[in-house]
């Protein structure tokens, strides 16, 4: 049968620019201990998901800070020093990104992001802003992987069937949502892997 995928659809954190809370918090907590009981109740990730859903840092670090008002340095930094979560690209996927824009492959984006995160690093990182037709950010929508919802927006805003699609993130969860509403999906863990993949649907 032959392959109908014409379109890709990008997440971006971690998949093409690496985000991890541990790189910032192993310069303020060295105990990883304390590190790990910080980050899983204190800074969660749960919490971290309200400013991707659209709540400003300034009230998420506001409403964390009432309740532990001893960690209120801790806390700031997790916005404050956001850059310093984001060391640089995932080696790799960009340049897997520019070959498909060189062959006129259309390029989307869906992506967890804060409002104000996501315009920061469209800054830092310009490609964010170039390489697609469109980016459905989380924040923008009050809609968050892996609910399925999120992507029908791109899906109805852009005139895109689900089927032509080719999705990438290095979530499962996300992964096998993109799958439920009729995308072909990957699970990213490296350039090299996706690649493979790239080639094998003829993308490539």
């Amino acid at each position: 049968m032959q392959n109908s995928i014409t379109t890709v659809v990008f997440d971006i954190g971690n998949v093409l620019i690496e985000w991890n809370p541990e790189i910032l918090y192993r310069q303020l907590i060295p105990d990883p201990l304390e590190r790990k009981t910080f980050l899983e109740t204190v800074c969660t990730s749960d919490w971290n998901l309200q400013q991707d859903l659209g709540r400003s840092w300034k009230e998420g670090v506001e409403t964390l800070t009432v309740q532990f008002p001893d960690k209120a340095d801790l806390i700031a930094a997790y916005s404050d020093r956001w850059h310093d979560m984001v060391p640089g690209e995932i080696p790799g996927t960009r340049q897997l990104l520019t070959e498909l824009a060189s062959k006129g492959v259309p390029l989307y984006a869906v992506t967890n992001f804060s409002a104000e995160k996501f315009v920061e690093a469209q800054d830092r990182f310009p490609f964010l802003k170039t390489s697609f037709l469109d980016t459905v950010v989380s924040a923008h929508e009050r809609l968050i992987k892996p609910d399925p919802k999120i992507y029908e927006v791109l899906f109805e805003r852009n005139d895109l069937k689900p089927v032509d699609c080719f999705f990438i993130d290095d979530s499962k969860a996300n992964v096998a949502a993109a799958r439920s509403v009729g995308m072909s999906a990957h699970h990213f863990q490296s350039a090299a892997g996706l690649e493979v993949d790239l080639k094998r649907l003829e993308l490539l």
